[in-house]
């Protein structure tokens, strides 16, 4: 089965959980941001391969319990499309659009996340992040209906940013770079959309 997988999903889209042999917390740390990354990528269809869990008590396996709630939360907030069980030890993952992330859908219950408070928040972007910032948030509204003006921009300009800000990995070590990468993805996503 290894070699199928390796065929079909190849070693880029696929997070091997098995490695390293990881507790549920390290596990569940490494699966969203590298699924969020994945999306922003658009790779696809991935494959998260959790284990069977023999050596877990009971023979249930806690990270593929845990990473299964895992992927119904990240699917209600628009990173997962949908999940199957591709084998006994493994998830097959329906990326969802990048526009996904930033359709509020009202029966989440862990609704997207509250842009930052102090608009000057974005005062340490550099002009040319924040231009994109700017038309991305007017991308973002013309597709919902609501007039790209004013506090509208502003406001959205804010979630466009906590969204994208959420995607990326702790570790980023250009994240301006990143940032403004994930602006031009999701524009690109909005224009296929339409």
């Amino acid at each position: 089965m290894r070699a199928l997988d390796e065929a079909k999903f190849g070693p880029a889209r696929t997070l091997d959980l098995r490695a390293g042999r990881p507790g549920v917390a390290e596990a569940l740390r490494r699966v969203e941001p590298w699924l969020r990354e994945r999306q922003m990528a658009k790779a696809g269809d991935v494959l998260v391969i959790t284990g069977r869990g023999h050596g877990s008590p009971g023979g249930v396996g806690a990270i593929r319990q845990h990473v299964e709630v895992l992927l119904k939360r990240l699917q209600r907030a628009g990173v997962v499309a949908s999940t199957r069980q591709h084998a006994a030890g493994a998830f097959a993952v329906e990326l969802a659009p990048i526009t996904a992330l930033f359709k509020i859908s009202p029966r989440t219950r862990h609704p997207t996340p509250k842009p930052p408070t102090d608009p000057a928040g974005l005062a340490a972007l550099d002009a040319d992040t924040r231009r994109s910032l700017r038309l991305l948030a007017e991308y973002s509204l013309t597709h919902l209906g609501v007039p790209a003006t004013g506090k509208f921009v502003e406001d959205e300009m804010l979630r466009q940013f906590s969204v994208l800000a959420a995607a990326m990995a702790p570790e980023e070590t250009d994240r301006e770079d990143r940032l403004r990468f994930m602006i031009a993805a999701s524009m690109a996503a909005f224009e296929d959309d339409s």
